[in-house]
């Protein structure tokens, strides 16, 4: 198998589509849990839109993300001084994990492998830069993560 052969993950999650339910129905929950509910109390009703084409652009789809809200430097600044607790990330993580579940988002282990990677590895990145001390990169690319070692298997 090429490269060329090898979807993203943005396509072989669903695309657009698929990361605009992901992240509905993640929000959705998000607002009625007393534990990470109270971070998201003045959020846009366009968040949830905003999530999905940041995670969009994270897993090889349009660079939307970038172009119409600021990229990385925007998504920084939303996380500043916010002062989130591991309690905190680790319930988003796992909420976003059962919306993932809920909409059907696919389950195969490679995806969800690349999947929770990311969604780890970007909720530790932001918990520590938001912390009141914290002295973040401002200005870096929106990362663009991939399949790592285990590419999805076709017969």
């Amino acid at each position: 198998m090429t490269n060329e052969t090898v979807p993203t993950l943005f396509e072989w999650a669903g695309g657009t589509e698929a990361l605009e339910r992901l992240t509905e129905a993640f929000y959705a929950q998000v607002r009625k849990d007393d534990l990470v509910g109270p971070l998201f109390r003045h959020m846009d009703p366009d968040h949830p839109r905003y999530v999905a084409m940041w995670l969009a652009e994270v897993f090889g789809g349009p660079d939307r993300y970038t172009k119409e809200r600021g990229g990385y430097p925007h998504m920084l600044s939303m996380h500043l001084g916010k002062a989130i607790t591991e309690p905190q990330r680790r319930r988003w993580v796992n909420l976003l994990m059962d919306a993932a579940d809920e909409v059907g988002l696919p389950d195969d282990p490679e995806f969800r492998a690349a999947f929770a990677g990311y969604i780890e590895w970007g909720t530790r990145l932001a918990l520590h830069n938001s912390q009141p001390d914290a002295k973040p990169v401002t200005s870096a690319p929106v990362p663009r993560w991939g399949w790592g070692v285990a590419p999805p298997y076709q017969p």
